[in-house]
């Protein structure tokens, strides 16, 4: 067994549980015949990024190369030769990119350069000089990428017993396929549905027509009345019943100042025991909106009085905290915008825009069922095959600006499951603010990633007249066939005219503004860094009744997991499990404990510093956007990649395979809870709650 091989048999095997998944993020390189006493072992890293999954605007992964080689021979030995150079190429051999020299004899990992493929193999020459466009010595090693292990998945023949998948009395209608993969032919599981009753909100004329969101500013003191209720809107010539809040879809953007106190009046008008959670608010916990936990469910037709204070400018959103796989997927969310009781904490804008990112599954009559007794779509939450903006199809989004504008962007992903990528080509984007404020320092960026749930706030410069299209740009898996696409959805269209915007703020735009307040109050954190994790949770599931070749399906896909999964390539698949099927666990690393059998206490003013370890040998592992209420947090690192622009957070999303290091300040005392924001990772029970004293 060579050294490198047995290195990652060892971290693979759990000597090194808590490291990045070898397997995923590091490969072995593999020498020439006649050189096989040479071994080397490539690190693939996350780029340095605001966001902790780094890609490029088309949404390929982007990774720093590290390189441990210290077997390498002296390239004179080999020839006429004076250096080493890495490259990658994709599998039909070109382009061949080089990536940088590598010297014989290093003893730590070295730094190659930087790559951004989908699948590819990594390769080793022997060159004359370092400034060499393409290899011409010989090549020393090489070696496949973890995605090159993606293959063709085989037809399961395989019958399931007649009882294992029960489903029940209604007749379901199956999601339609993803109209780019290719159809996966399983007849095993031809008939099968999932083990609920399908439910939808029922039809009535006298439910109302949706209306557009509405901008409240309320003051310090005032009262709001916030009602869920049923609306009904025309999506793709389609009659929907769906929720609002206030008969809105979005529900009111609320608009209030920096430790303003305000009273919400809610009343339910579901027929769904709910309530509503203030996410990413420093509240008060007896209103955090979280039932059996801070308060009771509110019943159909009875109201709760929620009284919220904001400590902190940003923006914010509010969505149920009770079978939001339905509730929230039906549209009750709205955000919240929180302004600073000082102003200038940006440069100067235009003006804003607020957007809110969803989708919707269709099927040919309407919305595709959800599960009445229990969520379905639990393995990897319900994709869309609409993607909405603000509540509309996104490709009805338009924005009008003038030439020169500076628009600034304030983005939410309300959506179940999906992580979206966007991008602006031909607009200038700047990176300022994240869940809880700003950055350290303002940061140029092509695209835009956002977990469900996150928030993040962008400046967008529209320096010349035209049509600039917001694109939300990922690289699908064609499960079938083993292969990558990419998914390019046209959100909406800004249409900047030539008339010129005033004042000019473009020469303000260019400054990266040093947030001096922001790094301070980072500072006060700094010496704790560095220190060993307080505690460990391992992110993973469990199946148990499953149907037998649904679980043949999911364990040859297992040979590999992206990072993230960008999009919902296999509808059916994502269907069929319900929760009663899966349980998505947090395990406490230190008692074993799972879920809400944890018990951690806190102190007000502890700092805990946690590390997030996502298990790649779950039978179908997933990021999760990783929420903590009621607290703030700083996330340190990514896959060892240490932060260097800090920005407060709710929440992280969590690569497959990967470990995130947070450190939480414990300010806030009451009952709290930790959750994936994929809401039917949720449902099927990846959570806990710890209390704060």
């Amino acid at each position: 067994m060579s050294r490198a091989f047995l290195l990652i048999f060892l971290l693979a095997t759990g000597a090194a549980a808590q490291a990045p998944a070898p397997d995923l993020y590091s490969l072995e390189l593999i020498a020439a015949p006649d050189l096989q006493r040479f071994t080397a072992i490539a690190e693939l890293r996350p780029v340095r990024s605001p966001f902790s999954v780094p890609v490029t605007r088309d949404g390929v992964h982007r990774y720093d190369v590290f390189i441990s080689a210290d077997s390498l021979p002296q390239p004179a030995s080999l020839g006429a030769y004076r250096t080493f150079v890495v490259w990658a190429a994709p599998p039909s051999l070109s382009p061949f990119v080089k990536l940088g020299e590598l010297q014989p004899g290093a003893q730590r990992a070295t730094h190659v350069g930087e790559l951004a493929f989908n699948r590819f193999t990594l390769f080793i020459s022997a060159e004359p000089h370092a400034a060499v466009e393409a290899p011409t010595g010989p090549f020393v090693l090489r070696g496949l990428s973890p995605s090159m292990r993606l293959g063709v998945t085989h037809v399961v023949q395989a019958r399931a017993p007649a009882d294992e998948h029960a489903h029940g009395a209604a007749s379901w209608v199956m999601p339609p396929p993803h109209p780019a993969a290719s159809p996966m032919y399983m007849p095993a599981l031809h008939g099968l549905e999932p083990n609920a009753t399908p439910f939808l909100p029922p039809s009535a004329e006298s439910i109302p027509l949706v209306r557009p969101r509405t901008l409240v500013h309320l003051e310090h003191g005032d009262s709001l009345r916030l009602e869920a209720a049923p609306v009904r809107r025309m999506v793709r010539g389609r009659q929907l019943v769906m929720y609002g809040f206030n008969g809105q879809q979005p529900g009111p953007l609320l608009v209030v100042k920096e430790a303003a106190r305000i009273v919400v009046n809610f009343v339910n008008r579901t027929s769904h025991p709910t309530a509503v959670h203030w996410h990413g608010l420093r509240l008060d916990n007896r209103f955090d909106g979280v039932p059996h936990v801070t308060q009771a469910p509110v019943a159909p037709g009875d109201s709760f009085r929620y009284e919220i204070k904001f400590p902190d400018p940003g923006i914010y959103w509010y969505h149920p905290h009770h079978r939001e796989d339905i509730q929230q997927d039906l549209g009750l969310y709205g955000n919240l915008h929180v302004r600073a009781a000082r102003p200038g904490e940006y440069g100067p804008a235009h003006r804003e825009e607020f957007i809110m990112l969803d989708d919707l599954l269709l099927g040919d009559a309407g919305l595709i069922a959800y599960g009445a007794e229990r969520a379905t779509h639990a393995l990897m939450g319900r994709f869309g095959n609409l993607l909405l903006i603000n509540g509309e199809p996104a490709a009805s989004y338009r924005l009008q600006a003038k030439r020169g504008e500076v628009i600034r962007l304030y983005l939410t992903n309300v959506a179940n499951t999906r992580t979206f990528n966007l991008s602006i080509p031909g607009a200038r984007l700047k990176i300022v603010g994240g869940d809880i404020g700003r950055f350290e320092h303002e940061e140029w960026t092509e695209t835009v990633v956002l977990a469900p749930a996150e928030r993040y706030i962008v400046d967008a410069l529209f320096d010349t007249a035209g049509a600039f299209p917001l694109f939300n740009r990922v690289q699908a898996i064609d499960h079938t066939r083993g292969t990558f696409f990419p998914e390019v959805d046209t959100l909406g269209l800004v249409s900047v005219s030539n008339e010129a915007a005033q004042p000019d703020y473009r020469a303000a735009f260019t400054r990266l503004r040093r947030h001096e307040e922001v790094v301070r109050d980072v500072g006060r954190y700094r010496p704790h860094f560095a220190r060993a994790p307080d505690v460990t949770l391992t992110l993973t599931m469990k199946d148990t009744g499953l149907p037998y070749p649904l679980v043949q399906l999911l364990q040859r896909d297992t040979l590999f997991f992206n990072p993230v999964e960008w999009s919902g390539t296999m509808p059916m698949m994502d269907w069929l499990p319900t929760t009663d099927q899966v349980q998505w666990i947090v395990r406490d690393g230190a008692s074993g404990l799972e879920n809400e059998n944890i018990t951690w206490r806190f102190e007000v003013g502890d700092l805990v510093r946690i590390r997030l370890v996502n298990d790649r040998h779950a039978l179908h592992a997933m990021a999760h956007p990783i929420h903590i209420h009621g607290q703030r947090f700083l996330v340190l690192s990514v896959n060892g990649r240490p932060t260097t622009n800090y920005v407060w957070k709710d929440t992280v999303l969590v690569p497959v395979g990967s470990v995130a290091e947070l450190l939480l300040e414990v300010s806030n005392p009451g009952l709290w809870m930790l959750h994936c924001h994929i809401a039917e990772h949720l449902e099927a029970g990846m959570k806990t709650v710890f209390a704060v004293h």
